[in-house]
């Protein structure tokens, strides 16, 4: 085996699309010479045509359903198919099963009552859902968050894209046949775990983010655990590619399937890593800049070929991405406080409540009338892992929010199957499915 990410076993580089520099596929058939070429829309629409078979007109449809049940379709997704022979039809998806109605537990509840409960629509990541919603409530309330505040905001939320990406990689790896490699990813994915169980004491469901900042400083230690990760991750992800590029099995699964071109994700609001995987360097943390990602120096992550396999490498990409981003905040982390000390709209410290008048009647308040917001409405979008996530609020006035609405990538990615999937076969449909990386909290409504 080779150390190298780039190199197969047989001592060639292998290209991002898993070419070799002797003009060999990951399998070793003969193909053209290893090169960027990014190909056009027009070459897209006719690859997309080409791998998808043709319906023939009046043919006897089978319609079968499958879901809801969570192998294979990552949650309670129920899609009914409209199939002829094995070839998919039409689709018609149902993404609301949770049926739990977050949008309107938040509108009885305090601005701080809140965090928590984002927590819940996309517990993978659910930092980047805290995050979300406390950049809406900052807008509204005309917070200014310190310095150290959004620095260690960037560190959480990269720490939520690399343990989302790692999970996503497993279970999409998994769904196409093997298990030793959903464990790998599981054992790799702990290392990230026992960083937020550091940094807030709990593993999956955080409520770290909070209007003005965040909870707690970092702890001793974070940092040199922290830096640690991010220098051994890279070394992994190397291993995850050559590992997954030159299994035949998958690349034969992904390469040329699924094939989504831009039109169709402007059409059908998908972003995130399948829009950036059709050429499109959409990336909220570049174009509208939030938290410290304008201070940080990273790359967008593109590929071109619209298909399952790049979105696999996107995804890669922006793991490496994440670290040095993570990487270049520990480096830069200015000193100062972690939240911001308006009394009206936020939190005191509770080792300040403990000892202090003024901050114990500042908790009382913030926690029995909630953080007094002005008349008006605000709406925010950030960057989360699957893809652009928007938060609305509409207050008239008070500690409670009048209306609140969630914009989630899941809830689109997941009406847009049936468009990515149909002329594909039915064997194809788990591929497609977990390429697009939907939870089903995500569409909660």
């Amino acid at each position: 085996m080779s150390a190298d990410p780039h190199t197969d076993t047989h001592g060639a580089a292998v290209d991002t699309h898993g070419h070799d520099s002797h003009g060999h596929d990951a399998h070793g058939n003969g193909c053209a010479p290893a090169g960027p070429k990014r190909p056009t829309t027009e070459e897209l629409i006719a690859r997309k045509a080409a791998t998808r078979q043709e319906i023939e007109p009046g043919a006897d449809l089978m319609t079968i359903s499958i879901g809801p049940q969570h192998p294979s379709t990552h949650g309670v997704y129920r899609i009914v198919l409209d199939l002829d022979g094995e070839i998919i039809v039409d689709g018609r998806p149902e993404v609301g099963n949770l049926h739990r109605g977050i949008e309107k537990l938040c509108e009885n509840r305090t601005y701080h009552q809140i965090v928590p409960l984002t927590d819940r629509l996309d517990y993978i990541a659910s930092f980047a859902m805290n995050h979300g919603f406390c950049e809406a409530a900052e807008k509204l309330m005309g917070l200014e968050v310190p310095d150290r505040g959004r620095y260690i905001r960037t560190i959480a939320h990269e720490l939520a894209r690399l343990s989302n990406h790692i999970l996503w990689l497993g279970i999409h790896v998994m769904d196409l046949g093997t298990q030793t490699f959903f464990c790998i990813c599981f054992r790799d994915r702990e290392y990230i775990l026992d960083l937020w169980e550091m940094l807030c004491g709990a593993r999956l469901t955080h409520s770290f983010a909070r209007i003005g900042g965040v909870a707690k400083d970092l702890p001793d230690g974070f940092e040199y655990r922290c830096r640690k990760v991010m220098e051994f991750l890279p070394k992994r992800v190397a291993e995850y590619e050559r590992i997954v590029k030159n299994n035949r099995i998958y690349y034969k699964r992904a390469k040329g399937v699924g094939v989504f071109t831009a039109e169709d994700c402007y059409a059908w609001r998908v972003t995130g890593p399948p829009l950036r995987s059709a050429g499109i360097a959409r990336d909220l943390r570049k174009d509208e800049p939030y938290a410290a990602y304008g201070e940080v120096d990273f790359d967008v992550a593109v590929e071109y070929n619209a298909d399952v396999y790049d979105r696999f490498l996107v995804r890669m990409k922006e793991i490496r991405e994440s670290c040095k981003i993570i990487l270049q905040c520990l480096d830069q982390m200015p000193d100062g406080d972690f939240i911001s000390k308006d009394a009206g709209h936020v939190l005191p410290r509770k080792s300040e409540v403990m000892r202090q008048s003024g901050a114990m009647i500042q908790d009382f308040n913030q926690v029995f009338r909630g953080p007094q917001a002005p008349k008006g409405e605000v709406y925010r979008a950030i960057e989360v892992p699957k893809g652009e996530m928007g938060v609305y609020i509409r207050s008239e006035g008070g500690g409670k929010p009048a209306r609140v609405r969630f914009t989630t990538p899941s809830f689109y990615h997941g009406q847009a199957l049936p468009a990515l999937a149909k002329g594909e076969m039915i064997a194809d449909m788990v591929a497609i499915f977990a390429s697009i990386d939907v939870v089903l909290g995500d569409c909660d409504r």
